[in-house]
């Protein structure tokens, strides 16, 4: 396993986010979370939770700053890029990494620390794995074809953008 480097650059780009971190919980944007999206030495992305601001669970501090990074760099991916985050990422949040496939994520308290001030996310990874029938909020599968015909039609596009 390549082992990475966590020196000067890599502790001041995290203080960075703890700082997103504190402003957004000050503000009453959200809890305190914060993140930075980082190429080279730039920062080209920067988010902190904004769920209480904007009423969108979805609004976490990673993703807020994935988005603001794709935005600046014209990009959906973040390949040449690397995520500082106040925290280890929620499971909603490590979906969107691996979407956006960033080299590498540098983050500050763990999943343990922020289970212990009442953000706990053990029940979505429990879940992840559970039969949909047994799952807290039930899914259920309504198979279609004409759903089907559209997966089939994006199947057979020539200019089909792969992500």
């Amino acid at each position: 396993m390549e082992k990475f480097a966590f020196g000067d650059r890599e502790r001041h780009f995290l203080q960075v986010a703890i700082e997103l971190s504190a402003k957004g919980m000050h503000n009453g944007d959200g809890g305190p979370f914060g993140s930075i999206v980082v190429r080279g030495n730039e920062i080209v992305g920067e988010g902190w939770n904004q769920v209480l601001l904007h009423n969108d669970p979805t609004a976490h501090a990673e993703v807020v700053a994935i988005r603001n990074a794709c935005q600046q760099l014209g990009t959906f991916q973040l390949t040449d890029c690397e995520i500082y985050t106040s925290c280890e990422p929620c499971p909603m949040c490590l979906g969107a990494i691996y979407w956006a496939r960033p080299q590498r994520v540098y983050f500050a308290n763990t999943k343990e620390d922020a289970a212990a001030i009442d953000f706990d996310d053990s029940f979505i990874y429990k879940e992840i794995n559970l039969p949909h029938d047994q799952k807290k909020i039930p899914f259920i599968a309504c198979p279609d074809p004409a759903a089907l015909n559209v997966f089939k039609e994006w199947a057979q596009k020539d200019n089909r953008t792969l992500y």
